[in-house]
């Protein structure tokens, strides 16, 4: 079994039903559906402009919809979420900056600092408690950032390309370090990525956004890899070589209007 962390029953999945978001008059979604269920890991792919992080701050509640809802079932203290670029607060440390939101919703601040340094230790940063952001790599920020996530005991965490920035190897690290944890603490996670490979290789299912304007879902994709998951063996499993071929060749079709041989 999966999760081990059983969920209440009132924390439902995330549902997208038919979201319609529009720029100056200028359409960019159009009715566009999707589904998080309960400890299930999701991406969203699609070619560039098709509005996937649009949709993303949809669902965060960073922008209003003309159409559409957003249901998850979840108070706003139950939702993560991780970008590209940490929030980390320069002129914190890491133990601080983990602590913040836990202080910031009332927390006893010995009690957070506590808890920062648990989160900190299980994400391969003890010793690291009293750095600053300046004097931690761009892997070990990003450690840090999902603490701060982690640290609040999110049980849906929304990512926009929060890897892309990071080198190979450490990029691997992290990652694999999330797969994880969400697995252990039955997170449902939401995904934006452009990176085929990483969304197969994570996710329960894959969401295919069309080509804008009006972009809207075409497809979603079944991910049979086992878990507990290895991100790179995930990768020579006998279903990954198919998938991933049959993703690029949907993806390039709305890119061009041709299919590509899969690279």
């Amino acid at each position: 079994r999966r999760c081990t962390t059983p969920r209440l029953p009132e924390a439902d999945p995330l549902r997208v039903h038919n979201v319609t978001l529009s720029y100056g008059g200028e359409p960019v979604l159009e009715g566009a559906s999707l589904t998080v269920d309960d400890c299930q890991f999701v991406s969203l792919v699609g070619p560039s402009g098709s509005g996937k992080s649009s949709l993303l701050r949809v669902i965060m509640g960073l922008q209003k919809p003309l159409a559409g809802t957003v249901d998850t079932g979840l108070q706003r203290s139950e939702i993560g979420i991780l970008f590209q670029d940490d929030a980390l607060l320069p002129w914190k440390t890491a133990r601080d900056n983990v602590a913040l939101g836990l202080i910031f919703n009332g927390a006893d601040r010995d009690k957070a600092l506590v808890e920062a340094d648990s989160w900190l230790r299980r994400l391969g940063l003890a010793g690291f408690e009293d750095r600053y952001p300046r004097h931690l790599s761009g892997g070990q920020r990003k450690r840090v950032a999902l603490a701060q996530v982690l640290v609040m005991k999110p049980k849906l965490i929304l990512m926009d390309e929060p890897f892309a920035s990071l080198d190979a190897i450490v990029r691997a690290r992290v990652v694999q370090d999330v797969v994880s944890l969400v697995e252990r603490e039955c997170i449902s996670v939401l995904l934006v990525t452009h990176d085929l490979e990483e969304a197969l290789s994570l996710s329960d299912v894959v969401y295919l956004l069309s080509q804008g304007p009006r972009a809207h879902i075409i497809e979603n994709y079944p991910v049979a890899i086992p878990r507990p998951r290895n991100i790179v063996h995930a990768r020579s499993d006998p279903s990954f070589a198919p998938l991933y071929e049959k993703l690029w060749h949907d993806l390039s079709r709305e890119v061009d209007g041709c299919t590509l041989e899969a690279a």
